[in-house]
Parts: C-alpha cells; sequence; structure tokens
C-alpha cells in the first residue's frame, strides 16, 4: 500500500484491532486523529484490495485504486454519514475511481484477464452439486468467463461472493435499489454460466480435435 496506509497505519500495527469499535474510530478520525483512521486503513486495506483485484485483474492497478480510495475516503470522511457500512462507502469510492481507469484504459486495451486464487464466485445461493464441480474447475475457466463480463456485473457478484455483502449494503455500495440488486446478481449469474459454458465448449471441442489428429 502507498504512504497513507504505511503512515498512518504504522504506529498502529502492534495493537489488537478486533475489540475496536468502528464507529469510534470513525468519529475519531473525523475530529481529525490521523491514527485512528491508519486503524480503519488496517482493518479494511487487504479486503478492499483484494476486492479491487478481481474487479480489476491487476495486483499493482488494485493496491493503486486502494491507495487513492483511502486517500479520498480520508478527505471526505466528513461527508460519511453512517447510513451504511463503513466498507459500503468505501468500495464505493473504490468502485468509481476503478471505474475511471477502465474506461481510461479501454481506449488503448482491453481489460486483462483476472488473474486470482479466489475464484469462487458461484452460481446460486441455494447447495447444488455443481456448486463443488465450479470451486474444482474454477481456476482458469471462472477466471476467463469473469473477465469478460460487463464491470456492472463483474462488481456486483465480487461483491455477493467475496465479500459476502448482503443486499442492502450492496445496494449502498453501487448506489441501487435493492430490487435493482437482486435482478442484476440475477443475470450476472446467468452471464457467467453463459460465459463458462462457451469456455466448455471451446475446450471441449479443442479437445476432440486433438483427439482425432
Amino acid at each position: 500500500m502507498g504512504t497513507i496506509s504505511r503512515g498512518m497505519a504504522s504506529k498502529v500495527m502492534s495493537e489488537p484491532l478486533h475489540d475496536e469499535s468502528e464507529t469510534r474510530l470513525i468519529r475519531a478520525a473525523t475530529a481529525g486523529d490521523p491514527e485512528a483512521f491508519g486503524r480503519l486503513v488496517l482493518m479494511y486495506q487487504d479486503r478492499l484490495v483484494n476486492s479491487l483485484f478481481h474487479l480489476l485483474g491487476n495486483q499493482a492497478e488494485a493496491e493503486d485504486v486502494a491507495q487513492e480510495a483511502f486517500v479520498l475516503a480520508f478527505l471526505k470522511l466528513a461527508t460519511f454519514r453512517g447510513q451504511s457500512q463503513f466498507y459500503t462507502w468505501l468500495f464505493r469510492i473504490a468502485r468509481n475511481l476503478s471505474v475511471s481507469r477502465f474506461r481510461k484504459a479501454r481506449k488503448t486495451a482491453s481489460l486483462d484477464a483476472v488473474e486470482s486464487g479466489g475464484s469462487q464466485l458461484l452460481l446460486s445461493d441455494e447447495p447444488a452439486p455443481d456448486r463443488q464441480l465450479l470451486v474444482e474447475e474454477a481456476g482458469t475457466r471462472v477466471r476467463e468467463a469473469l473477465a469478460r463480463l460487463s464491470e456492472e456485473h463483474r462488481a456486483i457478484l465480487i461483491l455477493r461472493e467475496l465479500d459476502e455483502l448482503d443486499y442492502d449494503a450492496i445496494a449502498a455500495a453501487l448506489e441501487l435499489p435493492v430490487g435493482t440488486v437482486r435482478s442484476r446478481l440475477h443475470r450476472a449469474r446467468l452471464q457467467l454460466k453463459a460465459e463458462l459454458e462457451a469456455l466448455e465448449t471451446v475446450t471441449g471441442s479443442g479437445t476432440r480435435e486433438k483427439r482425432t489428429s
């Protein structure tokens, strides 16, 4: 992470975080206590970077955007009203920064394929036999399929399946009605499933061709 993460967090690295009250930290940080914000950085930086990594498909980009998001969050902390979880508010800032970067990058190159180890994105909220199969095969195919989704579908899957946010929190993060979250998540899962099936078809055809050649 960048200077704000290291600088604000360096003084509190050895202190426990599990008993920390997020509300108290936000109040103290808003009052001008940089160490309080440093604790918030420590609480959420790994989670945010991981989510951005899946969104952007690049570790360095994820760290850069997270860095920018924390700086911007620090500057805008007085505007946080507590109407959503702090992480939800923070992710919204980071996602807006990501969208801006993505749009600039698309002018010269397509989004890199997502390279992640946490590709356990699931197609259903209900237990199913193929869920375990998806997890086992997740590696390459899910990463490729995820990279083919639109940014809005990729973001909503990340929030639901990786961050495990509920519908209300996702709605707050993406600034959408809860009903839209439900319908968009459903479409995102269908799109991911279709992309996986398409990749399976291509892979299967290639395998058959090799066997007959």
